[in-house]
């Protein structure tokens, strides 16, 4: 269930509520997770939805978190995004509907996509913290 505007705006960083309220963008190479290498899973810093592993990141030198694939493609609704001169298409959480960031053709297989993602929209939760904060199905995703 998404949390009223009052509720997010206590419950979120200015940064935090502008990306995933207002559809905005964080800088490349300045945000928390660009360059993150460990274990473990990356959820909706508004509802906690599972979005994305560690074993789907990769470095796509773009300087923001980038992934070939969700955990799973129901976690996200994608919608057409016109807000430049050409058009994109903008990836969203299905539950709290967060603006996470973007999708792309361009990516490495296996899936040949680039979800390019906001790290002001996510929650890293490390491989070693995943039972205690609830999210301890993902933890034969990462492997041993």
């Amino acid at each position: 269930m998404k949390q009223d505007d009052k509720e997010l705006r206590k419950n979120l960083t200015e940064l935090q509520y502008k990306v995933t309220q207002d559809e905005g963008t964080e800088r490349p190479f300045q945000n928390e997770y660009w360059d993150n290498k460990r274990p473990g899973i990356y959820v909706d810093i508004v509802s906690g939805e599972p979005l994305f592993s560690s074993t789907d990141k990769y470095n796509s030198k773009t300087g923001w978190p980038s992934f070939t694939r969700p955990i799973e493609d129901a976690a996200l609704t994608e919608k057409t995004d016109k807000h430049l001169f050409y058009s994109r298409t903008e990836v969203r959480s299905k539950n709290a509907d967060s603006h996470l960031g973007h999708v792309f053709t361009d990516g490495p297989e296996p899936t040949g996509l680039r979800y390019c993602i906001n790290s002001a929209s996510l929650k890293f939760i490390p491989k070693e913290q995943l039972v205690e904060q609830g999210y301890e199905q993902f933890v034969n995703l990462l492997g041993k």
